[in-house]
């Protein structure tokens, strides 16, 4: 199956997931003059995404302050999403899981098959999506390994650029 990507600046997909509580997981709506970030990892059995998520847990706040309002989904069923609540500090992140197949291609997402024990069956590979607030997609970071992941630092400063300045949308060509 070929991968497409959605394109910079064209509407973001539904995403088909669920929340902790088993409610349809909807995107945060970022306010006027702000972005939403929606991190997808990989699962409960990738360290480098239990570095990532739980950082971005506890650094909510401070994201918030700089206008960045996140969230992260993954394809982990039930049991594993149920496994990272007991196992990692999410704080009050809003986390979606149990994320489609079907859904994680719409965002152009890669799938990896299992290659070790502890991997679920299929899962996305980690991605960054960067949405305006009429959630229009103003920037993505998909990739198909754990490794290299933009920082968050990064992230704050570049995208406080991108809005003190009305910095456009690139790659829409």
């Amino acid at each position: 199956m070929p991968h497409t990507a959605p394109m910079p600046d064209s509407a973001a997909p539904a995403i088909d997931a669920r929340t902790a509580d088993g409610a349809a997981f909807e995107l945060p709506v970022a306010p006027e003059g702000s972005l939403s970030l929606v991190f997808f990892y990989r699962g409960i059995h990738c360290p480098k995404c239990k570095d990532q998520i739980e950082e971005l847990a506890r650094r909510e706040e401070e994201l918030r302050a700089a206008g960045l309002i996140v969230s992260a989904v993954s394809m982990d069923d039930d049991e594993r999403f149920a496994r990272q609540q007991k196992e990692w500090d999410l704080g009050a992140l809003k986390i979606g899981h149990a994320q489609t197949e079907e859904s994680a291609r719409a965002w152009g997402l890669y799938i990896s098959d299992k290659a070790k024990d502890a991997e679920p069956t299929r899962f996305a590979e980690p991605a960054i999506y960067v949405l305006k607030p009429d959630n229009r997609i103003y920037a993505l970071f998909v990739q198909n390994t754990p490794f290299a992941r933009p920082q968050i630092d990064d992230l704050i400063q570049g995208l406080g650029f991108v809005m003190k300045n009305d910095y456009p949308v690139r790659g829409t060509a």
